[in-house]
């Protein structure tokens, strides 16, 4: 591998000291005799001074002087000293000379200063316009690798995506025993695509890979390819390539791939053009890669459905694999591997922890876990228990609890009934999830109240009648405050909001309704694994009358819905008024105390 030899300051200022150095020594050898004032003075009154120069201080000229029996002229140069003192000396007979002030260190730094700061500006801007080592190092890829010796991760530590796991066990043999591979024909996959929403593991999958193989690493951003400079961008691939097949058997992981890996033609107008090159030299170097060498290139997106198609083709990333958010067993997993160093108590109960998180990431339980530890810290525990568990995942649900926010008795009064219509309605409704919490406490930024639904399983299809009851739900708060106050207040804000993108989503979306029949209009240019808020606005694919149909559509379902709420809640007012005043009391009930209030034997809810 090529040396880059460090640039270094030092060298420069050796360079220019040797320089005057070698300098003074010419002028002492070879210059003009530098003659005493007395001495010129004799010379002069003998008649040896044969011409002068005088600039200041300074008199130089030639004298007659004589070498080797023969006479010459030679130079001389000598300093003028005051006259008075001069006549006095000369009276006296003494030798004296005018000593010139040493001018080496003047003209030295008159030099060198500004030589310095000239370099000093160039090396700050190169500095500045890559960080990564200067000038030289514009084409050096930034990739942080990691020998085998270093990497500590392995399957192990890795919990709730077993199917990702089995896939990738065949990269793993291949890079232990390529021969077994090679014997018959085989070769593995050139590059193996980890997709999956954000948190979920990916990174740390692909380094629990090259554990478990026992071969170098090589980890890089898609967004550290590309730089100010065109060209940059492609030299770092090229260069990374390189060092991989030196390395070889080792594993290239390229972490958000789709900042280098986005369609050709999508990007804006402006700025693309480096990232365009940096991608096909991505796509050359994939494509004239020899799978004999042993490196595996993998790579890491939440975004697959930007990624050009030439990159997902047979020959490249021709394996994707999913590491999706795990279900109900993969979160037990999950917490079990995070729990490991963490002091839990006898009732701490991971399970219930578990079905009480999903749609929870890796990334989210972990956390999880460690907002428990910390609260059990805060509080002087000994141990995690389960209400520092609880408190946790209600902290990363709804934010931090703010029990020292002032809010007046009447506001907490409908807040009170706001969550308890909720929860009535859950409890009434065939299919819904069971309550698990009630809270009129304030939590994150605007939220008063919340409750909590506990599913007892993953669910992955959902029918008509369900849904119908999941907005049931989002409106049973809206029913109850009018129920009670006579009044609606502006907390159901974000229920309607829900309420009415299911039941666009059931009309529009999954053929559920009466104006497009199983015709289905999706919302376009959805991504995959991020969440609807962070989706692109989109333009509908249907005519002005269509639209007029299915808002018609969408209102008549959410008002059908809200007569069926209010019916329910009026005929369980009993239990709206007992359940609401306990919450006003103690602000929140569990599960079991809910339950307690209830008068189920004696007023049957309408049917759904």
């Amino acid at each position: 591998m090529e040396k880059h030899q460090k640039f270094s300051i030092w060298y420069v200022i050796i360079a220019i000291w040797g320089v005057f150095l070698l300098n003074n020594l010419i002028v002492s050898s070879y210059g003009p005799k530098n003659l005493a004032y007395s001495d010129f003075l004799t010379a002069l009154r003998n008649g040896e001074i044969v011409d002068v120069a005088i600039t200041g201080d300074v008199i130089s000229g030639t004298m007659k002087t004589t070498e080797k029996g023969e006479p010459k002229d030679a130079p001389f140069v000598t300093r003028r000293v005051d006259p008075s003192l001069s006549d006095e000396l000369t009276k006296h007979n003494v030798t004296f000379r005018a000593q010139p002030e040493s001018t080496f260190l003047r003209d030295l730094m008159s030099w060198v200063l500004p030589i310095l700061l000239f370099f000093g500006i160039w090396y700050f801007m190169m500095q500045r316009m890559n960080p990564g080592g200067g000038v030289m190092a514009f084409g050096r890829n930034k990739a942080k690798v990691f020998a085998e010796k270093d990497i500590e991760t392995r399957f192990t530590d890795v919990a709730g995506c077993d199917e990702a796991k089995d896939e990738l066990k065949e990269i793993i043999d291949y890079l232990k025993e390529p021969e077994r591979f090679q014997n018959l024909g085989g070769r593995m996959p050139k590059g193996v695509l980890l997709i999956g929403p954000p948190g979920t593991g990916k990174t740390l999958l692909a380094r629990a890979v090259a554990g478990e193989a026992e071969v170098p690493f090589f980890s890089i951003s898609g967004s550290e390819f590309v730089e100010m400079f065109v060209g940059v961008g492609a030299a770092r691939v090229r260069e990374l390539f390189t060092q991989a097949r030196e390395k070889a058997p080792c594993i290239i992981f390229i972490d958000e791939l789709d900042a280098i890996g986005k369609a050709r033609g999508m990007a804006v107008v402006g700025g693309h053009d480096e990232r365009e090159q940096t991608l096909n030299q991505l796509l050359v170097e994939m494509d004239g890669f020899d799978p004999r060498v042993g490196v595996i290139i993998m790579a890491a997106t939440n975004r697959p459905e930007t990624l050009d198609p030439a990159l997902l083709r047979a020959g490249r990333f021709d394996r994707q694999v999913l590491v999706d958010k795990p279900d109900v067993a993969g979160r037990l997993a999950i917490l079990e591997v995070h729990a490991k160093n963490v002091k839990l108590g006898p009732d701490a109960d991971l399970s219930t922890i578990a079905k009480k998180t999903p749609g929870f990431s890796g990334a989210d339980l972990a956390n999880a876990v460690n907002e428990a530890a910390l609260l059990a810290a805060r509080r002087g525990k000994q141990v995690v228990e389960m209400a520092d568990l609880d408190e946790a995942v209600d902290r990363i649900v709804g934010g931090l609890e703010k029990k020292n926010r002032v809010i007046n008795p009447k506001e907490k009064e409908i807040v009170a009934f706001h969550e308890t219509g909720h929860a009535l309605v859950a409890r009434f409704t065939p299919g819904a999830d069971k309550v698990h919490k009630i809270s009129i406490v304030p939590r994150g930024i605007g939220a008063l109240g919340y409750t909590q639904q506990l599913p007892t399983e993953d669910r992955y299809l959902m029918t008509k009648a369900e849904l119908y009851g999941r907005i049931d739900v989002l409106l049973g708060g809206r029913a109850a405050e009018a129920l009670v106050f006579g009044d609606v207040s502006t907390g159901a804000h974000n229920d309607l909001q829900r309420a009415t993108d299911i039941a666009r989503a059931m009309v529009s979306e999954y053929g559920m309704g009466q104006t497009l029949g199983p015709a289905t209009f999706p919302r376009q240019n959805r991504p995959m694994f991020l969440s609807p808020e962070q989706a692109p606005l989109a333009g509908r694919e249907y005519s002005e009358a269509t639209a007029a149909l299915l808002d018609e559509e969408i209102k008549g379902i959410l008002m059908e819905r809200m007569d069926h709420v209010s019916d329910l809640l009026a005929a369980r007012r009993p239990d709206l008024e007992r359940v609401a005043r306990k919450l006003l009391d103690q602000e929140v009930l569990d599960d079991a105390q809910f339950e307690a209030l209830l008068d189920v034997a004696h007023v049957p809810g309408p049917a759904a």
